[in-house]
């Protein structure tokens, strides 16, 4: 689910039975703001660097040969199936490329998975087609029976009845809602009628300062942009009262087989989305909080409710955190993230990070496109005005910062320019004024060394003091080569 934060709102009923019932984090990120990045570090529990998906692509890593190869058995599920016991289900959207024939089509399912009911490659509602188990079951456009939120909904709760009581069991259900087409149920097409977009102080404004891409985008936006926008945030919101619907269903079924009070429920999202900020019609990809920040809510037993945590979390500690829960030594594992548990638990004294990495690898070719000659090549997801969303040096990574003092965003870009963003989100939530030519010099190159740091950690390098922490080194003689120069961080050219 890619929802924007503000997409908690038509689900009042998630809102109610997880996050009143359990812990809301306030300060949850993604550490790539698009769909296969993203996945691929829930599952796994790393950066992007270093499994290595670096977008939506089988060229990327989605879902390829190599991903089955090396990540899939590393997975949390996998670790869980095998070394936990655990009986495993998942039902919903797996990764971009899956079931795609250069990767083993529909008949491959990832190691450590029990149950399979896996949607083939991108995101659908109707006419789609099913991996049930390695087999494949086509879908047509009747409601009753193949509506996608619905089916899924009533294959987990067919799990529930069918599954092992001598067995724990983990279930991961992934709805495409509210991703595009934004195809919403009969009887919520009419709902929200008057809900449009936020209009934040980012909203139909000119990216100034900002990297070339926000900055190509026309401002003012015209009204069939602004009308577009508005519909699509809209159809979002209906999409996901049939994932509210799911979410109460699951719950009251398991108060119903009396095992409420003894499951964890975790409900997040891949990405956020923006909606006209910046002038930019809609999408994800970008640094910015709309696409990075995403709800993480989470109930179980052990956790009281009501809670909101300010603590910086990202989906690489979901697989950390689910294997605590289980028992499992996390010292085996080589995931980047940290387990959740102490601050679900209430554990006082604790020392948590102050810092998380964000990177991302633009899409695009180095070639002009025809529809919109004017613009600078390797443009990509273009609109008809020619506002495009993403371009092959979109390439770039952040450090995201908060500690008691500070809430900094740092960000290079892999291009010429070398461009640097840098935000401080207490003066200027809505990162409209990029501070990089105003901000300390020194601090400035603290930053810049940390991200080098943070784009080649692996596992407990990942999880270092960072620039704000007591126990932070720094050695400004690191930030210089051998011929004086100031280094840059290190991006990966290479697609697996």
């Amino acid at each position: 689910m890619d929802n924007y934060l503000l997409l908690q709102t038509p689900l009042k009923k998630t809102k109610a039975l997880i996050g009143e019932m359990g812990m809301t984090f306030s300060s949850a990120y993604v550490p790539s703001a698009l769909c296969c990045p993203s996945r691929a570090s829930i599952l796994t529990g790393k950066y992007p660097h270093n499994h290595h998906v670096v977008n939506n692509t089988l060229e990327g890593n989605c879902s390829s040969k190599s991903w089955q190869k090396i990540q899939e058995p590393n997975t949390f599920p996998a670790i869980l199936r095998s070394m936990c016991g655990y009986q495993t289900f998942f039902a919903g959207k797996y990764l971009n490329e899956y079931g795609a024939p250069d990767a083993g089509g529909l008949e491959h399912v990832p190691l450590g998975w029990s149950y399979w009911y896996a949607l083939e490659k991108n995101s659908k509602y109707y006419n789609y087609t099913l991996s049930i188990n390695g087999k494949a079951r086509k879908h047509g456009e009747n409601y009753s029976v193949d509506y996608l939120t619905d089916v899924l909904a009533n294959v987990s709760l067919d799990f529930l009845d069918y599954k092992s009581n001598f067995e724990p069991f983990f279930m991961m259900i992934a709805t495409p809602a509210p991703h595009s087409p934004w195809t919403a149920a009969p009887q919520y097409q009419k709902a929200f009628q008057n809900v449009f977009a936020p209009r934040n102080k980012n909203f139909n404004i000119h990216g100034t300062n900002k990297h070339w891409l926000i900055r190509q985008a026309k401002t003012p936006m015209t009204n069939s942009s602004i009308q577009f926008l508005d519909n699509a945030f809209r159809k979002r919101w209906q999409t996901l009262l049939s994932v509210d619907d799911l979410v109460e269903k699951l719950v009251k079924r398991l108060e119903f087989t009396g095992e409420l009070n003894n499951t964890y429920i975790f409900y997040t999202s891949d990405n956020g989305y923006h909606t006209g900020q910046f002038s930019l019609p809609i999408d994800k990809r970008q640094l910015y909080e709309f696409d990075i920040k995403v709800p993480l809510l989470v109930r179980g037993p052990g956790i009281k409710p009501n809670q909101t945590s300010k603590m910086l979390v990202a989906n690489i500690d979901l697989g950390p955190t689910i294997l605590d829960i289980a028992g499992y030594d996390l010292n085996k594992t080589q995931m980047d993230g940290m387990s959740l548990l102490p601050i679900l638990r209430g554990a006082s004294n604790l020392t948590w990070r102050s810092d998380v990495l964000v990177e991302y690898q633009g899409e695009g070719r180095n070639v002009t496109d025809p529809t919109c000659p004017s613009l600078s090549p390797g443009v990509s997801q273009c609109f008809p005005d020619c506002a495009c969303e993403d371009a092959y040096n979109n390439t770039y990574a952040c450090v995201r910062t908060m500690s008691a003092l500070w809430n900094l965003q740092y960000c290079e870009f892999d291009d010429q320019e070398v461009f640097v963003e840098v935000y401080n989100l207490t003066a200027d939530p809505d990162q409209i004024t990029n501070i990089a030519k105003t901000i300390d010099p020194e601090l400035l190159g603290k930053m810049n060394y940390r991200l080098m740091m943070l784009q080649s950690c692996s596992g407990p390098t990942c999880r270092t003091p960072g620039v704000f922490d007591p126990g932070y080194r720094f050695d400004p003689r690191l930030m210089f080569s051998n011929r004086g120069s100031v280094r840059t961080r290190r991006f990966s050219k290479h697609l697996l």
